[in-house]
């Protein structure tokens, strides 16, 4: 049916992983999006939490999550020190930080250190800098790592990389990613709205707004489906909106590293957009064609024959599309399951790691420290190009 249905009663496991959450209390969407997510396999239990800087937040957000009371933290280093003593059959195997941009690096450097397993959420730090040293530290402990750009886990994404790898479409020539947004048209932030205050808060979100926020996705969108690498980019970033302090809107002309030519597009002011994430890559004999609004369906359309339609759990798929779509072929699979297979992926990596054993290639298919240092150097030479005059900018990282 182009289905792969959980391997259960992995050799030397014999119980669910444990884990904690930072961050992702009960006001903030993307904690309860992670919470589905890890949840939708059955395979973690979310068992202790530091869910909020606001303490009484963080109190109250544990105990509505039923975690025991001496398991909720209101301090993210008390709950990594006090995990890390615990006896080997209680700690936790990894957390989840998901936390604004400011508050990435600290918490995953600490938890790495302690021999925790590390989910955070895009971008990967609030700096370069800080993204490098993670990427190091990763590789120094060995432990696994999982960066939350979601769109790489919906199975036509995985499908449009392998067609694409398959060298089907000839060398690769042209490349457009387009992430459009209404929801900042107006000046939000200074109406309370949390979400937009931390977003456009250089103190919190770091030197972008839109492109930081969005930006960043297209970008890793783009090469991880080419599988190619940006070399070079020429930008306009602008700031839109009367009284932002961070940029809202936003163009970049690419050039990658096979000769190939593209444009991406982020922008949080097309009022009336939502989440049209969409990405079209041409090649010498065809393209191919996907976008979120209809995100089980990949076009891939052809110099010299009718377009094809490649649908979510089609028998036709690759192993990677059929390793992350859930359900028989015509019911409909989407943004929470897209973001379950990132989770599913890191717990079956995490648990062949503990197994002593090699996880499979399409288990290791999720984005890690590696995009995430290539995510931050694009929010570096995506600012710095939309400030200069030069035409071109190397991509430096």
């Amino acid at each position: 049916m182009g289905t792969k249905q959980f391997p259960l009663g992995i050799k030397g496991m014999n119980r669910k992983l444990r884990m904690a959450m930072i961050g992702g209390g009960k006001d903030a969407f993307i904690g309860a999006v992670h919470r589905i997510a890890l949840n939708m396999d059955g395979q973690v239990e979310l068992v202790a939490g530091a869910l909020s800087i606001n303490p009484e937040t963080a109190i109250e957000s544990g105990k509505m999550l039923f975690l025991d009371e001496d398991r909720i933290y209101t301090d993210y280093k008390k709950l990594l020190e006090k995990e890390a003593a615990m006896p080997a059959d209680q700690r936790i195997d990894f957390v989840s930080i998901v936390t604004p941009n400011f508050v990435h690096f600290d918490p995953a450097m600490m938890a790495l250190d302690k021999g925790f397993h590390v989910v955070v959420e895009k971008p990967i730090t609030f700096t370069l800098e800080e993204a490098q040293q993670l990427k190091a530290k990763v590789e120094e402990t060995g432990l696994s790592l999982l960066l939350c750009h979601t769109y790489t886990g919906y199975p036509m994404v995985k499908q449009a990389k392998q067609f694409i790898k398959s060298g089907a479409l000839g060398k690769i020539r042209k490349v457009y990613v387009e992430y459009p947004q209404g929801w900042l048209s107006t000046l939000l932030e200074a109406a309370g709205n949390a979400q937009a205050s931390w977003r456009t808060d250089p103190k919190k979100s770091g030197k972008a707004g839109a492109m930081g926020d969005i930006g960043t996705h297209a970008f890793n969108l783009a090469e991880y489906v080419t599988g190619l690498e940006v070399t070079q980019l020429c930008s306009n970033t602008n700031i839109v909106v009367e009284g932002r302090m961070l940029d809202d809107d936003g163009a970049a002309f690419l050039k990658f590293n096979n000769g190939a030519t593209g444009v991406l597009m982020a922008t949080q002011i097309a009022a009336g957009e939502e989440n049209n994430v969409k990405i079209r890559v041409y090649g010498e004999k065809g393209g191919i064609e996907w976008k979120q609004e209809d995100a089980n369906t990949l076009l891939v359309k052809w110099l010299d024959k009718p377009t094809e339609i490649y649908r979510t759990g089609g028998g036709y798929n690759s192993s990677f599309a059929a390793q992350n779509t859930r359900v028989p072929a015509g019911h409909p699979e989407g943004y929470l399951e897209a973001f379950g297979n990132l989770y599913r992926n890191f717990i079956l990596t995490v648990r062949a790691k503990m197994n002593g054993e090699q996880p499979k290639e399409e288990w290791l298919d999720f984005p890690s420290v590696k995009e995430g240092v290539r995510g931050m150097a694009f929010v570096n030479n995506v600012i710095e190009s939309g400030q200069s005059d030069v035409k071109w900018k190397e991509f430096v990282v």
